[in-house]
């Protein structure tokens, strides 16, 4: 189906074909004529769908037909659940309404409260935000929630693993009733707990599912390795050099291994970044524009830190580790193949994860193929020994890539590369070491405190 098909105003027409997208992708196909109806849609659908665009292109559609109230307050919302998600939607939507006079403000952590505060004051029509933010702005009556068209939850699944539950249903307190308003949710898998989430808050919502098998068949060339743990590092070694990719992510369960595997690969000739959940704001989105930019090949990252990226072009992603909650599995592999290109998903099973595969198998709904690696495709690892060392780990890549050192985010720091040099030992801030206070006693000198000296017989 093409987009001029659907009964949508010139001006979005206009902003679609500028980005250069004709056909629907099938998520696109089976819920943008029932979301234009305005009809409440529980959407499954992976990460690189085009789910984006049809709810953003529902909200726009719905926008443009109805007036701004005069007090300015937002007619409709979409929730997300990281900062790096809302950021890319907020600049999709932005993208959609450049022959429109729809005005967008970005509600998260990690950026200025006032700046956000003034935009919502000043009147805006479409919010999108992180739930916690959103629910502090609420509180102080700065977001108002009254006038609500539309409310859209993406990433359903991932509010319940990051414990935003209860910040949403708080939201939606203070929403129209599910009757007067409508409602979308899309989720890379609709379980149960979702499923109530959107029977509570949704009216009589039309499921609309693009099964995962489905997508990895056509678009995800998938592989399996088994190999041990002790040769694992060897094995990606050997993969990298035979599958040139142009644009990596690897998956880690743990972010000590996070650490140790982007270390390994530096001092393997990979020049690769490790995305830390510790790291400011500010720095995960450099990194992430970086790796926009083409200029950082290989991202280490765990699934967590990884939430809400969204970057084009990944050719191949490896799973290092077998993920614990096979749905991590989908999101993992969804950041390649977005928007119908193609892209390869290779997993390393060793003793410590193989334990999940079936899980991962019987979510998937199919076997992914089993490779054999031969002798010459191992490749020995020459970093030596990693010791993890008490440094702040900013993740930021090598000198060799020339991005910026400077200090833009007003945190005391240059923002230098902190990747450990040989033997571990690190560079960069290190936390200082605290001197131990000797114990009074014989042989050793009591601190002069008038306590002391009382004890002492002193003056």
């Amino acid at each position: 189906m093409k987009f001029d098909e659907l009964n949508l105003p010139e001006a979005l027409l206009a902003a679609i074909r500028d980005l250069g997208f004709e056909k629907a992708t099938d998520i696109q196909e089976q819920a943008l004529p029932l979301v234009l109806e305005g009809r409440d849609v529980a959407g499954q659908a992976q990460t690189g769908t085009g789910k984006t665009a049809c709810f953003l292109l529902g909200i726009l559609n719905s926008l443009l037909q109805t007036e701004r109230p005069t007090d300015g307050s937002p007619r409709a919302i979409v929730i997300a659940p990281t900062r790096e998600l809302a950021i890319q939607i907020a600049a999709d939507a932005e993208s959609l309404t450049t022959y429109t006079d729809i005005k967008t403000t970005i509600v998260c952590g990690g950026l200025s409260w006032d700046k956000q505060a003034r935009s919502l004051q000043d009147g805006t029509d479409l919010v999108v935000g992180t739930p916690g933010r959103l629910m502090d702005y609420e509180r102080k009556r700065i977001l108002k929630l009254k006038r609500l068209q539309v409310v859209v939850v993406d990433e359903a699944d991932r509010m319940f693993d990051m414990g935003f539950i209860q910040d949403i249903n708080h939201l939606f307190r203070y929403m129209p009733k599910k009757s007067e308003r409508q409602s979308m949710l899309f989720s890379a898998t609709l379980s149960d707990e979702v499923m109530r989430l959107a029977s509570r808050h949704m009216s009589s919502p039309v499921q609309v599912k693009i099964a995962p098998d489905r997508l990895v068949v056509e678009e995800i060339k998938q592989s399996l390795f088994h190999v041990s743990n002790r040769e694992k590092t060897s094995l990606l070694l050997g993969l990298l050099q035979r599958e040139q990719p142009i644009r990596t992510m690897i998956f880690v369960n743990r972010k000590v291994d996070g650490e140790a595997l982007t270390w390994r690969l530096n001092h393997n000739g990979y020049e690769s970044v490790y995305l830390s959940g510790d790291l400011p704001q500010k720095k995960r989105l450099k990194i992430i524009d970086a790796m926009k930019a083409g200029k950082i090949q290989i991202l280490v990252a765990t699934d967590v830190a990884s939430r809400g990226i969204h970057v084009d072009d990944v050719s191949h992603v490896f799973n290092y580790d077998v993920p614990q909650d096979p749905e991590d599995y989908v999101h993992r592999i969804g950041r390649t193949a977005r928007a119908g290109a193609t892209g390869t998903a290779i997993v390393l099973a060793c003793e410590e994860t193989v334990m999940s595969l079936a899980a991962v198998e019987q979510l998937m709904e199919c076997k992914i193929p089993v490779e054999f690696a031969e002798d010459d495709l191992y490749i020995p690892d020459r970093a030596g020994r990693f010791r993890r060392t008490k440094q702040v780990y900013t993740g930021w890549p090598p000198a060799s890539l020339g991005l910026s050192r400077e200090d833009d985010d007003d945190d005391g720091d240059d923002d230098a590369p902190r990747v450990a040099r040989d033997g571990g030992r690190g560079e960069g801030k290190t936390k200082p070491r605290r001197r131990r206070r000797r114990r009074t006693g014989e042989g050793s000198e009591a601190p002069a405190t008038p306590e002391a000296m009382v004890a002492s017989g002193g003056e």
